[in-house]
């Protein structure tokens, strides 16, 4: 089973919304066949709290225009590592320091990445990211 269309639209939602705010590092994986609780993540880094904090009222916004129920919101407060839960679309938000020291995408690499828009206009990464 791979990502519904639905699913794709609200990554291409979240990923623009993302965009805007100077995401670094966008990148989505099709996880539906690894776990049971998502479709898919979606994976982004900002080089401050604030921007992070910034990334995740933007995304929220966008996805609640979209017509999605976010189900929850994690990490808020510290502004370091914020996931929002969709349901068939988590979105990871991450300060670069923990985007690095966790990195998700080595945890994932099994997985298929799925083609973000061709259209956005992505920050650059910082070295080692």
């Amino acid at each position: 089973m791979t990502a519904a269309p639905e699913v794709i639209d609200l990554i291409h939602v979240a990923a623009r919304a993302a965009a805007d705010k100077l995401a670094q590092n966008l990148i989505a994986f099709d996880v539906s066949e690894q776990l049971a609780i998502t479709d898919a993540f979606l994976l982004a880094s900002a080089p401050n709290d604030r921007q992070v904090r910034a990334i995740v009222d933007e995304i929220e916004d966008k996805l609640r225009e979209a017509g999605a129920k976010r189900i929850r919101r994690e990490g808020e407060r510290e502004g370091r590592w914020v996931l929002l839960d969709y349901g068939v679309l988590v979105v990871h938000v991450q300060h670069e320091e923990e985007r690095q020291f966790y990195a998700l995408e080595r945890l994932w690499r099994d997985c298929p990445v799925l083609e973000l828009p061709a259209d956005l206009t992505v920050a650059p990464a910082p070295d080692g990211v």
